[in-house]
């Protein structure tokens, strides 16, 4: 079984010396593809002093996080595609319990345990669970003591190469980031396939060293948070009863955000709607493969 390991960049430098080795190492022989959407750093200086058979794909512009990981996985050799991002650093023989999954032809992406850093804590995430209230999908960290999970992350995960092509991938309209291994993952659900968490695959995610806690202000980060959270909704809830729910709810939420003054909600509210019309585009191809209900997913991932 191929692997291809996909490294998204951006402005990683220290991240990269530091935690680029650790992943060498663990990985073998396995293909290593590191993406960089257009870093104004010292990324390629680091980059270039590695004498391992390294491929580094450059974005002449800055495309977002979907579109840099989708062009890693079109370059990608592999038949499982292992999605790693900068500040993430894989424990030794993370490897084998992500692939003993893939001996089942219908699961799609198995997920990391991610022992994230948070205020010099350890918190374990991984596994995803969510449920549909008041007109959105709430979405929250799972306990990790099972195996069922509603998305796999594309920080710290391993997918199918045929069923992401299949899927199309990391949808576009969520650049730069949030919200598309989410999406990824409830259209594979909803189209027949399986994802899991596997507890014994160990990674640590160092977040607050990431791109996007030190390139995006907290309002901007926020506003793209709540303008992907509506376009997942306007994109995959099929059910009727959720559809009318979410416009049911839509004026509760107006009023509760402009109670708090919360500028961010309106401005992402706009943002999507703008982006109406590829949205529902983008609905109507990813309809196409759909088996399941919304509901049939929600109760096998909570």
């Amino acid at each position: 079984m191929k692997i291809s390991i996909i490294i998204p960049n951006y402005n990683g430098e220290e991240l990269l010396k530091k935690n680029l080795p650790k992943v060498i190492s663990v990985v073998g022989d396995s293909e290593i593809i590191i993406v960089d959407d257009a870093s104004v750093d010292g990324s390629f200086a680091v980059l270039a002093s590695f004498k391992e058979n390294i491929k580094v794909i450059k974005n002449e512009k800055n495309l977002g996080f979907s579109s840099t990981v989708n062009r890693g996985v079109r370059e990608a050799k592999g038949e499982i595609i292992i999605l790693l991002n900068t500040d993430v650093v894989p424990e030794k023989d993370f490897l084998k319990p992500l692939l003993e999954h893939f001996q089942d032809e219908k699961i799609f992406a198995v997920g990391c345990m991610d022992k994230s850093i948070e205020d010099s804590k350890i918190v374990l995430r991984g596994r995803g669970v969510g449920q549909w209230k008041r007109g959105f999908l709430v979405h929250s960290r799972g306990e990790v003591n099972k195996t069922n999970t509603l998305w796999v992350g594309g920080g710290s995960g391993a997918f199918r190469k045929s069923i992401w092509d299949k899927l199309g991938g990391f949808d576009k309209l969520y650049n730069p980031f949030y919200w598309e291994d989410i999406d990824l993952s409830y259209r594979a659900l909803k189209s027949g396939y399986k994802i899991l968490f596997e507890p014994k695959s160990v990674v640590t995610h160092e977040h607050e060293k990431g791109a996007i806690k030190s390139t995006y202000s907290n309002f901007k980060v926020k506003t793209l948070a709540y303008r992907n959270q509506f376009i997942f909704v306007w994109k995959n809830a099929t059910d009727f009863d959720l559809q009318f729910a979410h416009l049911f709810w839509l004026p509760y939420h107006f009023l509760k955000a402009l109670a708090r003054f919360d500028l961010s909600f309106f401005k992402g509210f706009f943002m999507a709607f703008f982006l109406l019309p590829k949205i529902i585009s983008s609905s109507l191809e990813s309809q196409k493969l759909f088996v399941k209900k919304d509901i049939d997913v929600i109760k096998t991932c909570s």
